[in-house]
């Protein structure tokens, strides 16, 4: 079993190797992302491992059936990078559904309240032995209510986190699938939240949940937080929203355009997204690089699922729930439903 890995990082060799040794799989990493101009690397591969920013288009996945591969293993939960329309009858897709929901839901309030309480701007002055309070007033989170968008594994993860703080929690799912939760709608969490934290993939339908129109609707002074997928908010729109003082802070982990930026060092480089320098330069703003799924329990749960769905795939086994599709869901064409192989 040879494995052709993409967007290689230190990080993901320290968990991959062990489980690949001892499952005998044989990886090589590449520390390019996979895309169109790397995709030619994939020859003598049977498959393929990708990550959030590599590129699977129909052109892509041409190349790499081309090639000889016959799976694409993906290290995320999110698939909205790859075309799986494309890839059916030719290429099998896995992900790795739910490798740490903690982590994620951790992080997103760490962002909320390091914005909140003003922790980073503290932690600067600090060290330059200013020990002023100006400027770094808070607001309690007790009894502020928090819209929910998505509440799978990692929505209810971030919704048990918010109960603890005593907030009030409005929920929102395309479909919901859980009677204790307090669903509402769209509508009513732009209307009535203080904060709104969006869990939810990245669809047609999701696609700039947040812009303009979303935007006006909501609460002056409302925090957005994002730990999902950078296409979920119209960031032009997000910005006017800012600048307008209608949002009083924003706590993000993606942006649409950061498939070039994050993961790398850009320390010595000039920016071109202008809407990126102004959505960093404004105090209320911060920003982490997509790392919200970091930690060593989540980078093990994605080495261990990853390598088993590779297990699954080369020993030929008939059903594997982490394997998707483009037709997965619709119950009178999709094979998986009736416990058989997408194709």
């Amino acid at each position: 079993m040879k494995i052709a890995f993409f967007d290689t990082k230190e990080y993901d060799k320290d968990a991959f190797n062990i489980y690949a040794e001892e499952r005998n799989i044989e990886v090589k990493y590449f520390e390019p992302r996979l895309n169109i101009d790397t995709v030619s690397l994939t020859k003598g591969f049977d498959a393929v491992c990708a990550f959030v920013n590599d590129d699977l288009n129909k052109e892509v996945i041409d190349r790499l059936y081309e090639n000889g591969v016959r799976a694409i293993f993906l290290r995320c939960a999110g698939f909205n990078n790859v075309d799986v329309k494309a890839c059916f009858g030719k290429i099998h897709v896995y992900r790795v559904p739910a490798y740490s929901p903690y982590a994620v839901a951790e992080h997103a309030m760490a962002l909320y309240m390091t914005n909140n309480r003003r922790i980073h701007k503290a932690y600067n002055r600090t060290r330059e032995y200013n020990f002023s309070l100006n400027g770094l007033t808070g607001n309690d989170m007790h009894g502020k209510t928090v819209g929910v968008i998505g509440t799978g594994r990692i929505g209810k993860c971030f919704i048990n986190i918010c109960k603890g703080f005593g907030m009030n929690v409005l929920c929102y799912d395309a479909y919901p699938s859980d009677d204790s939760l307090n669903y509402t709608s769209l509508d009513e969490i732009f209307e009535k939240s203080d904060i709104i934290s969006l869990h939810c993939p990245l669809t047609e339908e999701t696609k700039h949940l947040i812009n303009k129109d979303s935007i006006a609707k909501m609460k002056k002074g409302v925090s957005i937080i994002n730990t999902s997928r950078g296409g979920l908010i119209d960031a032009k729109a997000l910005l006017k929203g800012i600048t307008d003082r209608k949002i009083g802070s924003a706590c993000l982990d993606v942006y649409e355009e950061e498939a070039d930026l994050f993961y790398e060092d850009k320390s010595g480089h000039i920016m071109n997204d202008d809407t990126l320098l102004r959505l960093i330069s404004m105090p209320n703003v911060i920003i982490t690089s997509h790392q919200a799924f970091l930690t060593h329990e989540a980078l093990e749960n994605i080495a261990d699922t990853t390598t088993q769905n590779i297990l699954s795939f080369f020993n030929k086994e008939e059903v594997n729930a982490n394997e998707i599709c483009y037709r997965c869901g619709h119950q009178e064409i999709c094979k998986k439903a009736r416990k058989q192989k997408c194709f």
